[in-house]
């Protein structure tokens, strides 16, 4: 029996030893995108946008103040829900995260998610060209424990460019994205990560009100990976250091379908253009 008690506490020591070590290797990849930052070059002014398309200009003059740096890298804190499962079954989580972005390739998301006694935390990022997705329950037992690979690049790519909407500053031209108005009130953004175009709708005035693409993902029923619609829409927005950005939304898998479930619906706190 002791022979059994010391193990299990040896087995306990090591989880949690792998669960802090992710829980720092997190840390320094969010300090690291932090201390590349490009400091912003050159302030918003109305004139740079002249040979877009007007989509494209009512978008940036509605989320940018006149004289606003145009940082391209922010710190984000949000709370809100998280939905663990799908449309026929889910667990409701509460969630708080820290997130650094720089789009359109590097993020690191932090969360906590709770419900009940159940407590979820690791990480979700992409850093120098390696994706991963992290977490335990209650620091001890591997929910997740997804390492680089081809797959989940290309699927962390899409989250970077769909999140570039909290950093309006990445989406302008000199970042390398191209816009193309595909109707009155709908853009198509291309970037140069060579990822699948991201769908945008904006109102009259250039509020983003919903965003789509294709992602590539496993969040299927043959948890096999293939392009499937992901998208969800805006409900409010807010300012912070002369971006106004979208600060409530939900979003989800199968946007559009039948088995749509808004898993991540999250309320923006703060932003910290760096």
């Amino acid at each position: 029996m002791l022979a059994v008690v010391v193990a299990l506490i040896a087995a306990v020591v090591v989880a949690y030893g792998l669960y802090r070590r992710a829980t720092s290797d997190a840390e320094a990849a969010m300090a690291d995108v932090a201390a590349r930052a490009r400091p912003a070059g050159r302030t918003f002014d109305k004139a740079m946008l002249s040979v877009l398309p007007e989509i494209a200009q009512r978008y940036f003059t509605h989320a940018i103040a006149p004289g606003t740096p145009l940082s391209s890298t922010a710190r984000l804190e949000m709370q809100g829900t998280f939905l663990l499962g799908d449309k026929s079954r889910f667990q409701t989580y509460e969630m708080q995260a820290r997130q650094i972005l720089a789009p359109p390739a590097e993020f690191v998301w932090i969360p906590e998610m709770k419900s009940g006694p159940m407590h979820i935390s690791g990480s979700d990022a992409l850093v120098r060209g390696a994706a991963w997705t992290r977490f335990w329950i209650n620091g001890l037992l591997p929910v997740v424990n997804a390492q680089a690979s081809p797959d989940l690049y290309r699927s962390a790519l899409t989250r970077a460019a769909m999140e570039a909407i909290w950093v309006p500053a990445s989406l302008l031209p000199e970042h390398g994205v191209r816009w193309e108005q595909t109707g009155p009130n709908t853009a198509r953004l291309f970037f140069t990560t060579d990822i699948e175009p991201v769908d945008m709708t904006l109102d009259a005035d250039g509020r983003v009100i919903e965003i789509v693409t294709m992602r590539w993902s496993d969040v299927n029923p043959d948890r096999t990976f293939r392009l499937q619609p992901f998208g969800g829409t805006i409900e409010v927005e807010a300012t912070f250091g002369g971006f106004t950005v979208p600060s409530q939304i939900k979003v989800g898998n199968h946007y559009g379908t039948d088995p749509y479930l808004p898993f991540f619906q999250v309320r923006l706190i703060s932003a910290d253009y760096l």
